[in-house]
């Protein structure tokens, strides 16, 4: 009777030390990663107008793209840290008919990342819009000078048109 109580006794306190071993604050979780990587610099890149092979060679290759919606690519990433809460980021990248970048939507847009507006930079985005023009005097240039010479070239080239092609004859000889 004494053994069966002391088997009990171990065996208890084995499983216990055991469950307390699978949630011990100091076990490293590894943080696990799935999808593709998407950065603001990827975003800015994306023009109207590309192609789906110019999309793919910033982008990468989509992780979803749907058989019943052939014109549309999508980037979905998530990341758990160890222990931590999922976080989870997607982009959706749609096409016109002639393969041609129309439009994106999700998590990012072009313009300032996030890294950059909390450091309160600026994004050095190509976004730009076209200033106002205001009238700056000119300071003409010095006579005999390299911007002299360069602004006599330039005022000095004639324009030639280009040559367009004779269609060639399809009938047959």
């Amino acid at each position: 009777m004494q053994n069966t109580k002391l088997l009990l006794t171990s065996f208890t306190f084995v499983g216990l030390l055991a469950l307390a071993g699978c949630s011990f604050p100091g076990v490293y979780k590894i943080d696990i990663q799935q999808g593709n990587v998407v950065t603001q610099d990827m975003i800015n890149q994306l023009r109207p107008g590309m192609t789906r092979r110019q999309v793919r060679f910033i982008m990468g290759n989509a992780l979803l793209t749907d058989t019943f919606h052939p014109d549309r690519w999508d980037y979905l990433y998530s990341l758990q840290p160890g222990g931590g809460e999922r976080q989870q980021e997607r982009v959706s990248v749609f096409f016109n008919q002639n393969d041609q970048l129309v439009s994106l939507s999700g998590d990012f847009m072009p313009g300032v990342s996030r890294d950059e507006a909390i450091l309160g930079k600026d994004g050095g985005s190509n976004v730009t819009t076209p200033a106002a023009p205001t009238e700056k005097s000119e300071v003409p240039a010095k006579p005999g000078s390299l911007l002299d010479q360069i602004q006599k070239d330039v005022d000095g080239v004639e324009t030639v048109p280009v040559p367009t092609p004779e269609p060639l004859d399809t009938t047959e000889q």
